[in-house]
């Protein structure tokens, strides 16, 4: 079993992957896990971590006995390592419950600071968690919502669909970073310049993302960037970083006599320290990853991302050259910059039955619109959405392999062929 600061070796041959998945007990379960994007499996590391956390003394944060010392060093620890994933100030990540969670808390914080006539730009491709939100949060100030549009014969998001509903009065563009439904990339530096000269803040959903790309907020151009440890090997948690000086500015509800340092004025009530202890051990394992094995933290996660976005890009242009020899299969997924996630629908099959089917074979490939409801319906697949093969560290060709001839079998039941 690895610590939390062990180093495991990154994934490419078949050695390096066995090594990989030896470091995840629910694999031993025998199911090939094609459910990454709606939440990751969890190493001992982390598992021990908040263990740990729990059996030693804890209490509220301070200085003065032990368990309140092991409070402060897990926050202020979990800080840091997000702030190295991320390339962000540690005093500018805030956690919260969920994703969905923070984004609401923002949206209200930020449109206090909204008047009748502002405008605040969603788009079709994102989870609605970075749209409803601001949706409502814009009704409540009198502001109009604007929508940018994707194609959905390509998956592309451009920074022209952005620009052409920018205006002077724009106060906020909310984008993602990835698409957790079809994989799109939107470029987001060139979005954020755009958002800027336009005098608004951008907001980005970067829960799929983080799971498969070395992230740099600052590069991004992203003033509030989300994600969630559990799509990345972590414990169940949101966070969101921000520029400190920004967030400063920033007035959220909050209780009167709780902190109002920055970020601690934005966590409402007492944080769940073995959660954070998880995090921290998470952003550890995946810092292992890599074949980096000295330099800074951060240096270590850029090189693993880099081994696991060519580990993941190997695995789905195997996917995608086996479905390719399913005329009944239609790929979502096309955009020239993606994340190893493929929506598929089978012509005159539902997808909930394929997704069952896989299933009862150890093949876990959820069936759904999985809160991207308007990206859905934009690619006319209504509410009903279909079939999502999402990458993990720890697939393998093997995996692969059992889920082309999960799908054969499932199209062609007698002959087994495809």
């Amino acid at each position: 079993m690895a610590s939390s600061t062990s180093r495991t070796t990154c994934p490419g041959t078949s050695k390096r992957i066995d090594a990989v998945r030896a470091q995840f007990p629910a694999l031993k379960a025998g199911s090939a896990h094609f459910d990454g994007p709606g939440g990751s499996q969890t190493p001992p590391a982390v598992i021990d971590a908040i263990a740990d956390a729990l059996a030693n003394p804890l209490s509220n944060r301070g200085r003065g006995t032990l368990g309140e010392r092991n409070a402060e060093a897990i926050v202020t620890g979990a800080r840091q390592a997000l702030a190295d994933l991320l390339s962000a100030h540690p005093s500018g990540i805030v956690f919260g419950r969920s994703a969905t969670q923070l984004t609401y808390d923002f949206s209200r914080t930020l449109a206090k600071t909204w008047s009748p006539g502002d405008e605040v730009v969603v788009t079709r491709l994102d989870h609605d968690s970075n749209i409803r939100p601001w949706i409502q949060a814009a009704a409540t100030a009198g502001a109009t919502v604007r929508w940018a549009d994707f194609d959905p014969a390509t998956g592309e998001l451009t920074a022209d669909d952005i620009r052409s509903v920018l205006s002077e009065r724009t106060r906020l563009v909310a984008v993602t970073a990835a698409s957790n439904l079809i994989g799109t990339r939107p470029a987001v530096p060139e979005i954020a310049r755009l958002a800027h000269e336009s005098g608004a803040l951008l907001y980005v959903d970067g829960v799929h993302y983080t799971a498969h790309a070395s992230v740099d907020i600052g590069r991004l151009g992203a003033d509030f960037f989300t994600c969630s440890p559990y799509k990345f090997l972590g414990p169940h948690l949101g966070v969101i970083a921000g520029r400190p000086e920004l967030l400063g500015t920033l007035e959220p509800d909050k209780l009167l006599p709780s902190s109002n340092a920055v970020p601690e004025r934005f966590e409402l009530g007492t944080l769940p320290y073995e959660l954070l202890a998880g995090a921290l051990a998470a952003v550890d394992f995946l810092a292992g990853l890599g074949p980096l094995r000295d330099g800074t933290r951060r240096e270590r996660l850029a090189s693993a991302f880099t081994a696991l976005e060519d580990h993941e890009n190997t695995l789905r242009l195997r996917i995608e050259e086996g479905l390719s020899g399913f005329e009944a299969i239609t790929v979502h997924s096309r955009a020239a910059e993606r994340t190893p996630t493929l929506l598929l629908t089978i012509r005159g099959r539902s997808t909930l039955d394929a997704h069952q089917y896989l299933a009862d074979r150890g093949i876990d490939a959820p069936s759904g619109s999985f809160y991207a409801l308007e990206a859905s319906r934009r690619l006319g697949l209504g509410a009903a959405g279909g079939l999502r093969v999402g990458l993990a560290p720890y697939n393998n060709a093997e995996d692969v392999d059992r889920l082309l001839q999960g799908l054969s079998d499932f199209l062609h039941p007698a002959s087994g062929a495809r």
